[in-house]
Formats: C-alpha cells, structure tokens, sequence
C-alpha cells in the first residue's frame, strides 16, 4: 500500500489518466447511425511501437533544424565581424545571435500558454512558423546593416521558430510515458548533431558564396526537410470534442521547488551561451586558422549529443539534483582547468568536447524538474513548465550579448595572469565557470530539505 501512495506512483497514474480521458471524451461523444466501430479509436502505442520511433525521429530533426542554425551562430559572428559592410555596426554583431536564442526561449512561456490554450491550433503553428521562419532568412540575406540582421537573423527568425518547435513538446508527452526523459534527451540531441556539421557548412559557404546566399540557401533547406517532417511530428490522443479553451495553472511558481530549480537554471544559462559565442574568435586571438576555429564550436555541439542523451535518460533513474550537480561539477571544471590554461587547438578541443557533455546536457535535466514539480501541482501543464523553464533559460541567452561585450571590454588580467585568464577574454571565462557552479545551487537547496 505504501507504493501506491508514493509520488512516483502518484504521478504515473496522473500522466496515464491524462491520456485516458482524451480517450474516454473522444469515445463517449455522440456518433452517428454510420459510424465506424470504437476500434477506429484505438491509440498507437506509447514509449515505443514503429510510430512512435518515427515521430522521434521527426522531432529530432525539428530540433536540429530549428536550434541547430543559432546555436552554430559564431561561425556567423566571426564573419560578420571581419565583414566590412558591418563593420560600422560591429559592437551590436553578438545581439544577433543571442536575440534568436533568446527571444525563442523568452517567447517560450507565451507560446505554450497560447496553444495550453487553444489546442487545435497546434498544427496549424508549426505550418505558420515554418513559413514565418523562411521569410526571416530569406529577408535576412538582404540585410544592409547590423540591426536589420538583429530583426531578421534573430528576432523574426526566433518568433517563427518558436511557432514551429513548440508543438512537438506537447506531442511528446503524449508518445512518451516511461521513458520522458530519455526522449526529451534524443529530441535535444539533435541541437548538437546539426550543430557539429553547420558550422563546417557555413564556415565553407560563408568563405565561398558570403553570407546572403548562405541564408538563401538555408531557407530553402529549411523548407524542403521541414515539410515532410510535420506528418510524422503530430499528436498521439485525438483532438478533444470541446471547444472551451482549457485553463492554465500558474500556482506551481510559488512553490519551493520550482523557484529552486530555476534559480539554478537562469544562473547557468547567463554563462552558457559564452562559450558557442566566442570559441570561434577566442582560437582566432590565438593565432589559429578559420577550419581550426569552426572546429572547436562544432566539437562543442557535438558532445553535447552524448550529454543530452545520457543526462536525459539519467533523469528517469536518479533524482534530478544529482543529475544537476553532475552536469554543475564537468561544467566548472572544464571552464576553469581547461578553458581557462588553453593556448593551443589540443587543449582548447578538449575543453570543447568537455564542456559539451556537461554544460550542452544541462536542458536534458528539465525533465527532471518538470516531474519535481508535478509531484507537488499535478495539475501543472507539462508545456507551460517547459515554457518558463525556457525563459528562465532565456534571460541568460538575451543578457548574454551585451553583457559578454562589457565583459570583453574590461581587461583586468591581460599580461597578468597565465593561460586564457591573461587574454582579453579572461574576464568572460571566469564569469561562464561562476555561473555554471550556480547552476548547481538545486543540489544544496536539496541537501538543505528545500526540495
């Protein structure tokens, strides 16, 4: 008896009765003299099955499609950055990237919450984000000046994006039960893949063809792999009969738990984007080649596929502050001892494929949190966690271009101190190793009884 008054008992059977009553709804409404048997209801099958995998797999690359193409963005800010038609513009070239990032994560909350709303318009946003989306390269490619990319490249991009993604968070947690974790895991991955092979596109393209046939080009790409996707990407319960938009619960953000948790997640995402930002121009100050500076983001997102993977698939065993603090601890580590005494590609390649498993896996540990929470608010939405899990994520992403330039401006160790902390980016890899040991901070509040 004491199993079936557990959390965890008590949360399965409320993530199991979610898709119950979408059955039982869709079954009960009233059918006509020649309607089909109730066998035409029967669901495909969860946490596995030949559907299942496929719409994983869709998922998988909606990601690396969507996220794959900012997260690479530094091979675009070094070109940027040498560009002579920016150069007028130059101290606002870091705002393009991280407003993309930022404004999908910032915009995440309202997103959700629209389509926690009005459920049925689910699948017509990703076909208005993708077209949204393709506009925003394409007119991107035509941009004259830094802020016309910051509207385009970034913000008009990140808002179609937005529309595109967040659908299949919801469809997720339909196909996925058991095993939550691990495919929010194998979802994320997919960051990482297209982020280790469009740095290596672009950093070629860019040299070859420049930045508006790229973007062209990129959009067409867009198009052509997206569209075929959506079939698979597509919900597991049937549409609900009622058209009363459905409430949404706020309460879980007072509690103890969730302002925990995020704490530590708005913490590490204030450093977390410093490293894909300027590993490409950092190799460059060091004297390195253009291949040899795309390498070092494209090993970064590489690893960073192992991290979503395994931390992912780590949060359906253990609790998620252990999860956090192993991902806190590999992330202070290699910012500090690695990054922070690299001179040469070895040691800053090794750094790169370090901080990819632990600091590129951190996302993978919101599952995690998401189920915390829930044991505490069953009723919160899965979407709308997910979505302010995100902004928290966000303010960091958006905070993190300004600010890394302030940082850049400040040179307190040059000539002073040895390794990477004597350069003029000294400033900015002490600043990612702090936030990312903050990051850890659930982990104590934990050990505090506070979670």
């Amino acid at each position: 008896m004491d199993s079936i008054n557990s959390p965890e008992f008590q949360l399965q059977n409320y993530d199991q009765s979610q898709h119950r009553n979408a059955v039982d709804e869709t079954l009960n409404a009233p059918q006509d003299d020649e309607a089909e048997t109730p066998q035409q209801f029967s669901l495909p099958r969860a946490d596995g099955g030949t559907e299942a995998w496929l719409f994983l797999a869709g998922c998988f690359m909606i990601e690396a499609l969507i996220w794959g193409f900012p997260y690479s963005y530094g091979v675009f800010q070094e070109y940027y950055t040498n560009n002579l038609d920016f150069a007028h513009g130059s101290s606002g070239i870091a705002i393009i990237g991280t407003s993309s990032t930022g404004i999908m994560y910032l915009g995440a909350p309202f997103v959700f919450a629209a389509l926690q709303y009005w459920p049925r318009m689910r699948r017509l946003s990703s076909i208005i984000g993708l077209a949204i989306t393709t506009m925003a390269l394409v007119a991107s490619s035509f941009a004259q000046t830094v802020w016309q990319l910051i509207l385009t490249q970034g913000v008009l991009y990140a808002v179609g994006g937005s529309l595109l993604y967040s659908p299949a968070i919801y469809y997720l947690d339909e196909w996925f039960v058991q095993r939550k974790g691990f495919a929010f895991g194998v979802m994320w991955a997919g960051t990482g893949t297209s982020g280790l092979v469009i740095p290596l596109i672009m950093n070629w393209g860019l040299e070859k063809y420049g930045f508006r046939t790229m973007l062209r080009a990129w959009a067409v790409t867009l198009v052509l792999l997206s569209l075929p996707l959506l079939y698979f990407v597509k919900p597991r319960l049937p549409p609900s009969t009622t058209s009363t938009p459905r409430r949404i619960s706020l309460s879980f953000l007072l509690t103890p738990t969730f302002l925990l948790l995020q704490t530590g997640n708005i913490f590490e995402g204030l450093g977390f984007f410093i490293p894909s930002l300027y590993l490409p121009t950092y190799a460059r100050s060091l004297g390195l080649s253009s291949l040899a500076s795309t390498l070092t983001v494209s090993l970064f997102n590489s690893t960073s596929v192992v991290g979503q993977i395994g931390l992912g698939a780590l949060t359906d065993r253990v609790h998620v502050t252990t999860v956090i603090l192993i991902s806190t601890l590999g992330s202070v580590g290699s910012v500090f001892l690695l990054w922070g005494f690299s001179l040469t590609l070895p040691t800053l390649c090794i750094f790169a494929l370090s901080y990819g498993v632990f600091a590129g896996g951190f996302t993978s540990t919101w599952t995690g949190v998401i189920k915390e929470v829930r044991r505490q608010e069953p009723g919160a939405e899965i979407g709308v966690l997910f979505g302010v899990l995100a902004a928290g994520r966000g303010v960091g992403a958006v905070v993190c271009g300004p600010l890394s330039e302030a940082l850049l401006a400040d040179r307190p160790w040059v000539g002073k101190a040895k390794g990477g902390y004597g350069t003029e980016f000294g400033a900015l890899i002490v600043f990612t190793g702090c936030t990312a040991m903050l990051g850890g901070v659930s982990w104590v509040g934990r050990r505090a009884g506070w979670v």
